[in-house]
């Protein structure tokens, strides 16, 4: 794991808290660009915080926590002055990747999301199940502190569960397939993926800056790039599709025109939501049925050097060890495989 390799090194432990903190800080003030405010509390419709630590636990180790905690700690700073429930704002926070992490190892996660039970496992256990620890402190804080009414408890702890799930479900597979990519990226299907991204970039706006209701167009998107580039293009068509229906919900435009703040809030995190889930899975699911079928012919071209080797009285020639004559098996950036 890279993270015991680097605690083994002087000041290696150092630099990675240190660089875990300022990821988690510059990804913490470009969440908080655009904010919603939900009965009196600003939160944030995406908060990648939440993807960058738990992509960097899964990829550096549980021992990179400390950075989590001071590259938060830092975000809170730049927003108010510090109190006792920003400590429990902190540990909240901290806890709830750690806790995201823990669930993922205890499932068998892989940070390839080459299986449909890691995409759910992402979905279920990282996103929906561990978040809800950093959004139950951080509005049960501001509800004994005060600052908060108890009658908006509920709304506000939506807003902050769903605001963490979903840096957890766009980021952090975008982070974990941009560590595995090979580098350079092969030169093939640029013309089919320059083609998407202008379709994307045509499309996207159209759908969120539009009086009517066209949000569903997307969707015809995030098939393509899910069939044609598996997790990559799929994630990253999602991740342009939330940031600019975030900036039209937040100014107040398009389809969150004459809406109030609570109904933009929640047909906003409906719709990033749903599309994040639908990338995610529907990549998972492609990406296993093509492993599935590499595996199988595979066994099949096995199958026929055996045979020929019978029928022409040879002993059948020794069995290669599984991943011995594998390529590079990680997701490139095409999706080819």
């Amino acid at each position: 794991m890279v993270g015991d390799e680097q605690l083994r090194r002087p000041g290696g432990y150092a630099v990675q808290v240190l660089v875990v903190a300022v990821c988690y800080f510059a990804a913490g003030r470009l969440g908080l660009l655009r904010e919603l405010s939900v009965e009196g509390a600003v939160v944030t419709p995406i908060y990648p915080p939440t993807g960058v630590a738990v992509a960097a636990l899964l990829v550096f180790g549980l021992g990179c926590w400390p950075g989590i905690m001071l590259g938060a700690f830092f975000v809170v700073l730049s927003l108010t002055t510090p109190s006792p429930e920003v400590l429990g704002v902190l540990v909240g926070n901290t806890a709830a990747p750690l806790c995201a992490a823990l669930l993922l190892r205890r499932a068998g996660f892989r940070s390839d999301l080459s299986r449909l039970r890691d995409g759910l496992s992402l979905v279920f256990l990282a996103a929906l199940a561990a978040m809800m620890i950093s959004a139950t402190l951080g509005v049960g804080l501001l509800v004994l502190s005060n600052r908060l009414a108890g009658h908006s408890f509920w709304l506000v702890w939506l807003a902050w569960w769903v605001g963490d799930a979903m840096g957890v479900l766009i980021v952090t597979p975008l982070l974990l397939m941009l560590y595995r990519v090979r580098w350079p990226p092969p030169t093939v299907r640029w013309k089919e993926a320059t083609a998407l991204a202008v379709a994307a970039c045509a499309l996207v706006p159209l759908a969120t800056y539009s009086s009517m209701s066209l949000l569903f167009i997307v969707y015809p998107l995030l098939i393509w790039a899910a069939l044609r580039f598996q997790l990559l293009g799929s994630v990253l068509c999602a991740l342009l599709t939330s940031v600019v229906a975030t900036v039209a919900a937040t100014n107040g435009v398009g389809v969150f025109a004459r809406l109030t703040r609570v109904e933009v809030m929640v047909q906003l995190q409906a719709f990033n939501g749903a599309m994040a889930l639908t990338a995610l899975l529907l990549s998972a699911v492609i990406t296993e049925q093509r492993n599935t079928r590499r595996s199988v012919e595979k066994a099949c071209q096995e199958l026929v050097e055996v045979l020929e080797h019978l029928n022409a009285g040879q002993a059948p020639p020794p069995r290669r060890p599984p991943g011995e004559d594998d390529t590079d098996d990680r997701p490139s950036p095409t999706g080819t495989p």
